[in-house]
């Protein structure tokens, strides 16, 4: 694949918090990660020394959970998970944040993404001080970061399973076998997709109770290539499907993965993301809209992301309408306080050369044919 790494490296100057995500991972999945990921730079070794001595020090505090977790209910018993899809930079945050503002949603904060083993215990022990070194906004755009505001549980697969494709983005040298297989799940067994059922099962349980036994508001793309992994799970599950301008998600797309391995990267190998972004939104489309086509009724919503941002609240109501979502009457109060308060934030343009729009045309045309989207060399925002 056009995509994978070049053999040169060149070693990464600082890491861009104080903890590296793979500071919560299991112990087990970190060892193994570190066992296979081949050589790291001298200069990242801190890396993985830190995550693997938070692993080991979070360790009686991950077994207690283990054990407490066996007294959680049933997942029959709690309400499934509302899941918001679609490719990276399609506008699913700002769907996600703008419903999550409703008080019937729980939702999965920061703390608990990045410690997810120990999110019922000592997440709210240490909380005050992992929330100091909180990024404002999102290393990928100028969108403002909160304690409150929903997400990805991507980053909780991640360290809790072997199966993520930020393992690729971790490990660059080893992009070819985890980025793409971790989204995707190629190559993996019956066994091995039984396990990673389980750990989305009761990871995504145990935050339904932590957060007042309310349908979770997940976030997560990578989930646009599991649906019928999550329907194994949870058959009452819904799905809202965002899709916004192809066009525009190349060049978004483009820099959020260019930004993610440059901050996230323990190693230095070389990724060719226009390629990786070109190759994965089509088989990424085209597995939702194939899942999409098979929901039952009031299961599955697609809505248009230029359309949210010209009637968020009509979008709003015709989401809950149409997944017999209760209550939307009553979360409209909340819902313009939440439009009100990022009224102020603006997109950033990028600029696609005339052979870029054109390979872009080329590689998406049933994509862009099937939603639209400029056919001219022109900007297109994030």
């Amino acid at each position: 694949m056009g995509w994978l790494p070049a053999p040169a490296s060149r070693g990464r100057g600082r890491a861009h918090r104080v903890f590296h995500p793979l500071a919560g991972a299991d112990l087990r999945v970190l060892a193994g990660l570190l066992a296979e990921a081949g050589p790291i730079p001298p200069g990242r070794w801190h890396v993985p020394v830190l995550a693997l001595a938070t692993a080991i020090g979070r360790l009686p505090f991950t077994l207690a959970e283990a054990a407490a977790s066996h007294w959680l209910p049933g997942k029959e018993t709690l309400p499934a998970p509302v899941f918001v899809v679609g490719y990276w930079r399609s506008g699913t945050t700002h769907l996600s944040n703008l419903l999550s503002r409703h008080d019937g949603f729980g939702i999965l904060p920061p703390i608990a993404v990045g410690l997810p083993q120990e999110a019922l215990g000592l997440a709210r022990l240490v909380r005050p001080f992992i929330e100091q070194f909180y990024p404002k906004t999102r290393l990928i755009d100028g969108v403002p970061l909160a304690p409150d505001l929903p997400q990805e549980d991507e980053l909780a697969i991640a360290n809790l399973s072997p199966w993520s494709f930020y393992h690729g983005v971790y490990f660059p040298r080893r992009a070819g076998d985890w980025l793409v297989p971790g989204l995707f799940l190629d190559g993996a067994g019956p066994e091995e997709l039984r396990r990673l059922a389980a750990t989305l099962e009761r990871y995504l349980v145990k935050m339904t109770v932590q957060q007042g036994r309310r349908p979770l508001l997940v976030r997560n793309p990578a989930h646009s290539a599991r649906i019928g992994l999550i329907r194994s799970i949870w058959p009452d599950a819904r799905f809202i499907h965002v899709h916004r301008d192809p066009l525009t998600v190349y060049a978004s797309a483009v820099r959020m993965f260019r930004t993610l391995f440059q901050e996230l990267a323990i190693q230095g190998a070389e990724v060719d993301v226009e390629a990786l972004v070109l190759e994965t939104y089509p088989a990424l489309m085209g597995r939702l809209l194939q899942d999409f086509a098979v929901l039952p009724p009031g299961l599955g919503c697609t809505v248009r992301f230029e359309d949210v941002e010209c009637d968020p609240l009509g979008q709003l109501e015709r989401i809950f309408t149409e997944l017999n979502l209760p209550g939307f009457e009553d979360g409209l109060p909340k819902f313009q306080a939440h439009l009100r308060a990022v009224a102020s934030y603006r997109k950033a343009e990028h600029r696609l050369p005339p052979d870029e729009i054109t390979l872009v045309q080329r590689h998406w045309r049933p994509f862009i044919e099937r939603w639209g989207s400029p056919m001219q060399p022109a900007a297109t925002q994030r």
